[in-house]
C-alpha cells in the first residue's frame, strides 16, 4: 500500500495552531502508530486536510468522526429529536405534514441543517450545497459537516431556480446581470442557505461581485417569504424556486438543482423517514408535485451516497 508523505521535515519550526493536530499528534491521541495514520489518509478515512500543503488534522473534526464511530448501547442514549432541519422546500414540508412523519420542522437554511444534524439537535436535514469547484451537489458538504461515514444521503428532488419578479416583469429583467446592472433591489435568504450560496455562485460565474447586489432590506427565511417581498413590491427580484413563484413572473436560470435529504444511517429504518419515502412514492405526492411546478421526482428516494 503506498503511504502518504509526511508532513513535517526534519528541524521544521513551522507553528501549527493547536486546533490542528500534526501526523504525530493525532496518532498520539488515538493511541495507534503513524504507519496506521498515513494508511487512513490514503484510504480517506479519517478527517485531514492539506490547505497549508502540509498533512494536518483538524481536532474538531476527528472529535466528531471519533464520536461518529462509536457503538452505543441499545438503552440509555437519546435519541436525536423528531425534527427536520435545513433548507426550506415547499414540497417537502407539505409532505412531512401529510405523511404523518411526527417530524417538527425548523427551516434554519442548508448549512445550519447540516450543523443540526451533526449535532444531534435533528433527525433529519435536507440541503442544496453546490461545491463551485466539482459542480457537485451536497455530497462534499456532507463529508465536510459530518466525517465518519456514519450518514446516508437520499435524493429528495430536482428543482428549478431562477429569477423571481413582480406578475407580468414591469421592469422587464432579462436575467440575473441585468438586474444587478440596473440597480434592481434584490431580496436576499439568510447566510449559510443553499440558495443564497447558489446565488453568490452565479454572480461570481457573470464576474458580479455580491457588493454590487442592491439589498431590500433584511434576509428572508423561506422561498414564500422572498416571493412575498416581491409580490409587496417590497423588493424587485431575488433568487427563488419556481414552485414559490406563484403568480409572479419567473426566469429560469438553473433546471436540475439537487436537493438532498440527510439523515444519520440508522435513522433511515425509523417510522418518520420510512414514513416519508412511503409517502412519496404515492400518486396524490406526484401530483403536488406537478401542481407546485419545477420539479423532478424521477429518482426520488434514491442513495446518492451511503458513508
Amino acid at each position: 500500500m503506498q503511504l502518504v508523505s509526511t508532513d513535517e521535515k526534519p528541524g521544521s519550526k513551522s507553528v501549527i495552531p493547536s486546533s490542528l493536530m500534526t501526523t504525530t499528534e493525532v496518532a498520539d491521541y488515538l493511541r495507534v502508530k503513524e504507519r496506521t495514520i498515513y494508511e487512513m489518509v490514503s484510504r480517506q478515512t479519517i478527517p485531514f486536510t492539506r490547505a497549508t500543503g502540509k498533512l494536518l488534522f483538524p481536532k474538531r473534526l476527528v472529535d466528531a468522526w471519533l464520536e461518529a464511530q462509536t457503538e452505543l448501547p441499545q438503552t440509555g442514549i437519546a435519541p436525536p429529536p423528531p425534527i427536520y432541519a435545513g433548507s426550506n422546500d415547499p414540497l417537502l414540508e407539505w409532505a412531512l405534514r401529510q405523511s404523518g412523519s411526527g417530524l417538527a420542522v425548523r427551516v434554519a437554511g442548508s448549512t445550519q441543517g447540516l450543523e443540526e444534524l451533526a449535532g444531534g439537535r435533528a433527525l433529519l436535514a435536507g440541503c442544496h450545497l453546490v461545491d463551485p469547484s466539482s459542480d457537485t451537489w451536497n455530497i462534499p458538504a456532507v463529508r465536510s459537516h459530518l466525517p465518519g461515514g456514519s450518514h446516508v444521503v437520499i435524493h429528495w428532488a430536482k428543482r428549478v431556480q431562477g429569477l423571481i419578479t413582480a406578475p407580468g416583469n414591469p421592469l422587464g429583467i432579462t436575467g440575473l446581470e441585468d438586474a444587478v446592472r440596473r440597480g434592481c433591489r434584490f431580496s436576499l435568504r439568510g447566510q449559510g442557505a443553499g440558495s443564497q450560496l447558489l446565488l453568490e455562485m452565479l454572480l461570481a460565474r457573470c464576474g458580479v461581485s455580491r457588493d454590487a447586489l442592491v439589498v431590500a432590506q433584511n434576509p428572508v427565511e423561506t422561498h414564500a417569504d422572498l416571493a412575498a417581498m416581491i409580490a409587496t413590491g417590497d423588493a424587485d427580484c431575488g433568487l427563488g424556486l419556481q414552485a414559490a413563484a406563484g403568480a409572479l413572473h419567473f426566469l429560469p436560470l438553473l433546471n436540475d438543482e439537487c436537493f438532498d435529504l440527510v439523515m444519520a444511517r440508522r435513522d433511515y429504518f425509523e417510522p418518520p423517514v420510512q414514513a416519508l419515502m412511503a409517502f412519496a412514492a404515492t400518486t396524490e405526492f406526484a401530483r403536488r408535485a406537478d401542481y407546485l411546478g419545477g420539479y423532478d421526482i424521477a429518482q426520488c428516494g434514491a442513495v446518492r451516497w451511503n458513508g
